[in-house]
């Protein structure tokens, strides 16, 4: 699933994304309750008609966001910076929910279990996510514990608050627990006692891709087998690989348009960095197998040369690339999975 922030891909429409084939599309609640508010999508007709999107769209609760403003980020947390909170931006963390700050005027916004629920109806998605806590990877065991209660108690509140309206929406529930593998299972059969459609992997998942891995390895066997998979916000081509084989259905990620922005694109021989200048004279496509519009029309060293000059041209046409990529990944990993493969 590419993951469109504002209501669209970073450099790429919504028509052109489901011409490529994209499936399934991500867009963040917090954002469009920021700007332009829910209400206004809304009043359009629902996220779809609003971004011209006829396909499926997932939209998480918003608590990413705003405890990436409290404590900083995911790459602060990497990085072993710790807490740092932002008190800026986040006013106030209750059993009730968040009340912050908007980035964009400072107007304040109060983001509680029912009113992400509320705003995700608003933008009327086919999947939307559960409120939920994302505490940072440096915490103690207590604090740890306190943030697993929570946030169970909150996905609780948001499924009753779903199941008032459900709208034809699928509602997946959020598996919490930190890399502790006992807390994880728990989080698994408290969830399970309750009718989610899906469930995702999220909270902090360790801060190497190993033991990103090995949390994951340890997490799927305590989910319902009849039910979808996914983890959220990791899907980079290794953790692909890693983990379609331990049963994970579906994939989120900003990794495929981020790369294209910094002149990144996938190919069959590896990623190759547009601005090295020894690609000045390749004159072939990024991946002779490729069959997106980029490949098809435009050489390396062109876009090699769009990028030395910043054109904004050369971000659309990486990002095409990418998506058309990761799309055609994974459509070989279900050929896989069907063969038996996998």
């Amino acid at each position: 699933m590419a993951v469109g922030t504002n209501g669209t891909l970073k450099a790429l429409d919504s028509v052109t994304a489901s011409q490529l084939g994209l499936q399934l599309m991500f867009c963040n609640t917090f954002h469009m309750m920021v700007q332009p508010g829910t209400d206004v999508v809304k009043k359009a007709g629902g996220l779809h008609r609003y971004i011209n999107r006829p396909h499926p769209i997932i939209t998480d609760s918003g608590g990413f966001q705003v405890f990436s403003l409290a404590y900083g980020g995911i790459a602060n947390e990497l990085k072993s910076r710790g807490l740092k909170k932002n008190d800026s931006l986040v006013m106030k963390i209750n059993e009730d929910g968040v009340l912050f700050r908007a980035y964009n005027d400072g107007r304040p916004l109060l983001l509680t279990p029912e009113t992400s629920i509320s705003a995700q109806k608003d933008l009327g998605a086919d999947i939307i996510i559960p409120f939920d806590e994302l505490p940072p990877y440096h915490i103690d065991a207590e604090t740890l514990q306190r943030s697993f209660d929570r946030t169970h108690r909150w996905e609780v509140r948001s499924l009753h608050a779903h199941l008032q309206n459900p709208q034809q929406q699928a509602m997946y529930a959020v598996i919490h627990g930190g890399v502790d593998t006992e807390l994880r299972k728990k989080s698994c059969d408290i969830l399970s006692q309750h009718p989610f459609d899906g469930f995702s992997i999220g909270g902090s998942l360790g801060c190497t891709k190993e033991q990103m891995v090995d949390t994951v390895a340890a997490t799927v066997p305590h989910t319902p087998v009849d039910k979808p998979r996914h983890l959220l916000g990791i899907a980079d081509l290794h953790s692909l690989d890693q983990c379609v084989p331990l049963g994970i259905d579906t994939f989120d990620s900003a990794y495929p348009t981020r790369s294209a922005r910094h002149g990144v694109v996938f190919s069959s021989k590896g990623p190759i960095k547009l601005t090295r200048g020894s690609l000045s004279l390749h004159f072939e496509p990024i991946d002779k197998d490729c069959q997106c519009p980029t490949c098809k029309n435009y050489t390396v060293a062109y876009l090699h040369h769009l990028f030395k000059a910043k054109e904004a041209t050369a971000q659309l046409l990486a990002t095409q690339h990418n998506l058309a990529y990761m799309i055609n990944y994974m459509a070989t990993f279900r050929s896989q999975i069907l063969a038996d493969c996998i």
